[in-house]
């Protein structure tokens, strides 16, 4: 993908990726646990006030509900305790030793150390509603554009190799970045009255990322999704803690939030002052515009399954080329789509024998599991392995850098080993011919440090010091990632 930067916001960037290395309110808002709240923010000298926690002695045990998608080794980063002392604090919950995802729900008891700088309570959005996943199936953001009479509705511009409307625009980031459309609508309506303002905003930054590598609606969205998926998913993980303001302020966001609050705080705080950030991130803010075009979105998950269930376990998969075969591993982990320094770490690339640079090559790419291609676009193929044709539920595997020629058509049911296509370079930015394999679940990107592992015929997947690093092992054996693809990078696909 292409720098999407400008040299002040990627300084922003490159400190969120350091941090991340170096590891009154709505009736939906945090439950405050085993005491009242008696501090309040302030981000500046005329900012909304937003509600905090107190502070808590050393090792106090706190309560929490478990919420979709946690996991002890994030609980324990964001509470800034142990996971050996959060069981502690729990013996009278069974939590399994290679325990993935947490229950739902689920009460529990956490020691929590006190940090300086802790966010808000306040929550602005339930994970449910931030990815494209189950909770957007039957939403048309064209039909809901046309609806409102917003600039969106006339817009029109080239994107992605063709003219688009504004709602097709929004559709297809969401659909690659696997953000619901409703989180970009409320977005752009927060910012530039996309949905009510006839008149769009002046200039081709209508969402403030001043760079020239990304003029115009389509560029700022992508954007836009690359730093919202870099703040949820380093909550998810645990990986990200705090983060930077504008002024240079450290914040670390509240324990008990969820991972759609944190993207927006760490999207807001790189484009705001302190005193909008914290208009933006508080009830007044994007919560109430999103409540407005969209009304409660708690009731979803009131009355629906979690995003994330208890335990989830990856399905078994093969290497995505034939058994018996040798490919390189050429790039570990790094971003399942977007700029991929940020985060989620949720591909792997593959390259087959014998090419160099982005040449053809007559090796085949194949299917990882069961199941039927749902998505057959340039360079892209979309293999759903629950089999409903949609994307947006159940495991999904996602192919990049496939060629046109030869590329599986959309409604194939493919079984293990069936071809795909052939690796290339199309798709996005590649500097060699070769093939990107990620994961998704019910919308969200599966990263390979969760507690999930990538496991490829019994092959485990490991990141390493930065993007594209790190390995994959199977007992004593040890592959290392290298766009070189040398004999220590090679893999041999079978049991």
């Amino acid at each position: 993908m292409n720098n999407l930067f400008s040299v002040s916001g990627y300084k922003k960037i490159f400190l969120l990726i350091l941090s991340l290395s170096l590891a009154a309110c709505l009736p939906h808002s945090a439950d405050l646990t085993s005491a009242p709240v008696t501090a309040s923010q302030t981000l500046g000298p005329t900012s909304t006030l937003l509600p905090l926690r107190p502070e808590y002695n050393p090792g106090e045990l706190v309560d929490y509900v478990v919420q979709s998608g946690d996991t002890l080794p994030a609980l324990a980063a964001r509470f800034n305790t142990t996971i050996q002392e959060i069981r502690d604090a729990n013996p009278d919950i069974d939590i399994p030793a290679d325990a993935t995802t947490m229950p739902p729900g689920m009460p529990m008891k956490i020691p929590i150390y006190y940090l300086p700088f802790w966010g808000t309570t306040f929550q602005i959005l339930p994970d449910s509603q931030f990815v494209n996943g189950p909770a957007a199936i039957g939403f048309d953001a064209g039909v809901f554009v046309a609806s409102h009479p917003g600039w969106l509705k006339d817009f029109r511009a080239y994107a992605g190799g063709a003219d688009h409307s504004g709602a097709e625009i929004v559709d297809i980031v969401a659909t690659n970045y696997s953000i619901s459309p409703r989180v970009l609508l409320a977005i752009l309506e927060y910012q530039t009255g996309a949905l009510s303002q006839p008149v769009p905003p002046s200039g081709n930054y209508p969402l403030g990322n001043v760079d020239y590598t990304a003029a115009g609606l389509y560029m700022q969205l992508i954007w836009a999704a690359d730093l919202l998926n870099n703040g949820y998913y380093g909550w998810r993980t645990g990986s990200l803690t705090e983060f930077e303001h504008s002024n240079g302020d450290i914040e670390r966001p509240d324990p008990w939030q969820t991972a759609a609050t944190v993207a927006f705080q760490v999207y807001y705080s790189v484009i705001y002052s302190p005193d909008d950030y914290a208009l933006a991130i508080g009830p007044g803010g994007l919560a109430r515009t999103y409540n407005n075009l969209f009304d409660d979105p708690w009731e979803y998950d009131r009355n629906n399954p979690p995003l994330i269930p208890a335990s989830l376990q990856q399905p078994g998969l093969t290497f995505p080329f034939p058994a018996g075969d040798t490919w390189s591993l050429t790039g570990g982990p790094h971003n399942g789509w977007g700029n991929s320094l940020l985060l989620p770490w949720a591909a792997l690339d593959f390259g087959p024998p014998d090419v160099t640079g982005c040449t053809l090559t007559t090796e085949v790419a194949t299917a990882a599991a069961n199941g039927v291609v749902v998505r057959s676009d340039t360079g892209v193929v979309i293999l759903d392995l629950n089999g409903d044709s949609d994307e947006r539920t159940g495991w999904d595997v996602l192919y990049l850098h496939v060629a046109t020629t030869g590329r599986v058509p959309v409604g194939r049911t493919l079984k293990v080993g069936d071809p795909v296509g052939y690796p290339s370079c199309e798709g996005g930015e590649a500097t060699g011919t070769h093939l990107h394999l990620a994961r998704k679940y019910n919308g969200e990107w599966i990263p390979v440090d969760s507690a999930i592992s990538f496991n490829l015929d019994g092959w485990i997947a490991h990141i390493g010091k930065a993007a594209y690093h790190g390995t994959l092992t199977r007992g004593n054996q040890t592959v290392i990632a290298c766009s070189c693809s040398d004999a220590a990078s090679q893999v041999k696909a079978g049991k």
